[in-house]
């Protein structure tokens, strides 16, 4: 199999304008997190990237990755952003199969509503998996925080 180097899509390539997201909202709950205007279980930062507990978590040690810097979802970020965020959710993805003794591990990431995205930030879920267990329905129902701490030590642990 060959292929036409000349053809691939480069890191400044641009986006027909239908596929373009609409604006990025600087009050969304992921914003107010970076802002320190709502509360966390931080796990990981560097200079470009966040990582924290999933409120709603569909398994025991789901976490997520987020930028730093404003992108509704994959469709509008920086290509850098967008490296450092993978970067980084190849960390966590370490280190909750570390922290929870998991099997596997699931990252999803969604885009625009019909997708399924929830939050218009990008972010990318990270979610230790077991054989045999089904991922928990997303139903809205806040995890204890005892539980989201506990769960944030181990993985802090992890990350060393």
């Amino acid at each position: 199999m060959s292929y036409d180097s000349d053809r691939l899509p480069t890191a400044d390539c641009q986006l027909p304008k239908e596929a373009m997201s609409p604006a990025y909202d600087p009050a969304n709950i992921f914003a107010k997190i970076l802002k320190g205007e709502l509360p966390s279980h931080k796990l990981y930062e560097d200079d470009e990237t966040f990582a924290f507990m999933d409120i709603m978590p569909r398994g025991d040690g789901h976490c997520l990755v987020i930028p730093k810097q404003a992108a509704r979802n994959i469709l509008d970020v920086e290509p850098a952003s967008l490296a450092a965020v993978m970067a980084t959710t190849q960390k966590l993805a370490r280190a909750v199969m570390k922290a929870f003794s998991a099997d596997g591990v699931t990252v999803q990431q969604f885009n625009e509503q019909a997708g399924g995205q929830v939050v218009f930030h990008l972010h990318v879920h990270v979610i230790p998996r077991f054989e045999g267990v089904s991922l928990k329905p997303h139903t809205g129902t806040m995890e204890d925080q005892a539980v989201l701490a506990a769960n944030a030590e181990k993985i802090r642990a992890a990350l060393g």
